[in-house]
């Protein structure tokens, strides 16, 4: 697949180099041609100009900071349609990260790259895996020796889930859909709870009762 980032920072290269590993195709967007090119020579992949982007993309991946969100979503022409009928994996983390509070007052940042992003197919996904916390970050499917990373995603199109569901087994990682786009609150609120959980100074992992299923 040729899978497109939208944003620079360390999940576009962690994820990135996973993905270009598997044999995709990567592309990386950011306001920034430094940033974009300094990312994309992480995996060898190609930098690209934010308008482009979805020309060239099967898959969009949404990997910005929240403030910063309306206006690249602008600058990649999706107000105007550029991303009807893509597939959109929106990564976007709208906590604070000083208090763990979703920054939101209402819905939720996969709504919002719903709502400016007319026709988008958008999976909200990947938002709790950090750069340096996915367990694939060093280049491989999933790690020697690292449990398999349960992904929980959500959406309203049932194709577009199927491919992320095989980008992210691709990651080595295991899929849940948790509900349709109305679920992406409470997903990005487990962020916030995550970052609470580790500021007090636990691993959060140890927070989540373990629970044998099947």
């Amino acid at each position: 697949m040729k899978i497109a980032f939208l944003g620079t920072g360390n999940l576009a290269v962690a994820l990135g180099k996973v993905w270009a590993a598997a044999g995709h195709e990567i592309f990386v967007a950011g306001r920034s041609s430094d940033n974009s090119a300094k990312a994309a020579a992480a995996f060898s992949g190609t930098p690209i100009e934010p308008a482009g982007l979805a020309a060239v993309a099967d898959v969009i991946v949404v990997a910005v900071a929240w403030e910063g969100l309306p206006s690249m979503l602008s600058l990649a022409g999706a107000p105007d349609g550029a991303f009807a009928g893509k597939t959109v994996i929106d990564c976007t983390n709208a906590v604070d990260y000083a208090t763990g509070r979703l920054k939101p007052e209402s819905g939720s940042a996969a709504a919002l790259v719903a709502s400016l992003a007319p026709g988008a197919h958008v999976v909200k996904a990947l938002h709790l895996f950090a750069g340096t916390s996915w367990p694939g970050r060093n280049g491989g499917a999933a790690d020697a020796g690292v449990e398999r990373a349960v992904v929980a995603v959500c959406g309203d199109d049932g194709g577009a889930l199927e491919v992320a569901a095989t980008l992210i087994g691709d990651l080595g990682g295991e899929t849940a859909v948790v509900g349709d786009l109305s679920s992406a609150r409470q997903l990005e609120e487990a962020a916030g709870f995550v970052m609470r959980v580790v500021a007090a100074g636990y691993n959060p992992r140890s927070a989540v009762p373990d629970v044998r299923v099947g």
